[in-house]
């Protein structure tokens, strides 16, 4: 696997990419963090809660407002794993699958560890984030998919039926290696979801979500984003559910005022071709960020799931500072959000200056390990 283009960045491209990888990283938590207190609850049971107009704001889970699930935790060490796998490729050592691998691995071990582990040299820098050390509703997969060493293959994924958005909700990072050609950013993304979850829905999902986001953080529509999706879906066997799904919300589009019951028609249950849909769903028709991540987390599904996708959706296309600023006020590992994204940008716009063969900056080697 090999990036296929090199894309050379002046200062404004930096910029602009930098902007979109902070408001995938940043939106996603939001989207997390305001679905979180009432993922699984039906419309009737968040307005009891919450009004007549549902969730309007971050409302407590998980011990605050503002607080992220397991859905932002695995989505930090994909792009950990990421970093690695660029500074790793000075080695020749160049399977992005297996470093990604090594990063949910250090994810598996913030759910059972009491805090960092000190003495583990190949921890890094967001191994050591001790907020990070928390159980935030991890699916059963995804521990058990982490809980030992061995990778699962696309012709032995872990989990052959599960097809639940766990896999896919830690997928956007994928898309934001926008050197890389969207068919291979499609393949990676396909290969790590198969360390959980081995149905083709789950995995052809996460595919698409990947390249949906890789042309968002290149500048594209989402609209045309979503062709590409569906373009590289169609190459795919058993691609029917999720194309199916990606069709019918870009149809709901056209069916009349956005709400809940438009919403639910598209995902009644956790499935990831259907949360997909809906977080597309909601991109498009939000009149605004924050608009439409309210419509993504209030209906009867999983709102944690649709929020965070919405939200990272809607942060690649229109950057960090459309963010709304009371809601990142709020957001539990802001910091750490934040570095993580400038480092993955750093990364890709400059990483010949970070490492090279020859050299390394010894800084860059404490937080991101070679192993």
């Amino acid at each position: 696997m090999s990036s296929a283009t090199t894309a050379v960045w002046g200062r404004a491209e930096q910029q602009d990419f930098r902007s979109r990888v902070r408001g995938a990283l940043l939106g996603g938590a939001i989207g997390d963090a305001l679905g979180a207190g009432v993922s699984g609850l039906t419309l009737e049971e968040i307005r009891e809660a919450h009004g007549a107009d549902a969730v309007t704001d971050f409302v407590a889970a998980h011990g605050g407002r503002g607080c992220v699930t397991a859905v932002t935790q695995l989505t930090l060490f994909t792009v950990d794993g990421l970093i690695r796998a660029q500074v790793r490729r000075d080695t020749g050592a160049w399977h992005p699958p297996t470093d990604v691998h090594q990063a949910h691995l250090r994810w598996a071990a913030t759910q059972h560890d009491w805090g960092p582990d000190e003495r583990r040299k190949d921890n890094g820098w967001l191994a050591g984030q001790e907020w990070l050390y928390s159980r935030r509703a991890p699916t059963r997969e995804c521990l058990g998919g982490f809980g030992d060493t061995v990778m699962g293959t696309l012709d032995r994924p872990k989990y052959p039926t599960a097809h639940d958005s766990a896999a896919l909700t830690r997928s956007a990072p994928f898309g934001l290696l926008v050197g890389w050609e969207p068919q291979l950013v499609f393949q990676l993304a396909v290969e790590c979801a198969a360390q959980t979850h081995g149905h083709p829905t789950a995995l052809l999902s996460a595919g698409a979500l990947a390249v949906i986001m890789h042309g968002l953080a290149r500048g594209e529509t989402l609209d045309g984003s979503v062709q590409h999706g569906l373009a590289l879906l169609a190459e795919r066997p058993g691609h029917e559910p999720v194309t199916e799904a990606l069709q019918q919300a870009l149809g709901t589009v056209r069916q009349g005022i956005p709400g809940p019951a438009l919403i639910e028609s598209l995902c009644a249950t956790d499935s990831a071709e259907e949360v997909l849909a809906v977080a597309v769903y909601c991109a498009l028709v939000g009149e605004d960020i924050r608009h439409g991540l309210r419509l993504a987390v209030n209906h009867g599904g999983p709102s944690a799931a649709t929020g965070a996708l919405c939200g990272a959706l809607l942060g690649a296309l229109h950057g960090e500072t459309a963010l709304p600023p009371a809601w990142l006020a709020e957001l539990e590992g802001r910091a750490t959000l934040l570095e993580l994204a400038d480092d993955f940008a750093m990364e890709m716009t400059q990483g010949p200056a970070l490492h090279s063969p020859a050299a390394a900056a010894p800084g860059w080697m404490a937080r991101y390990p070679r192993g």
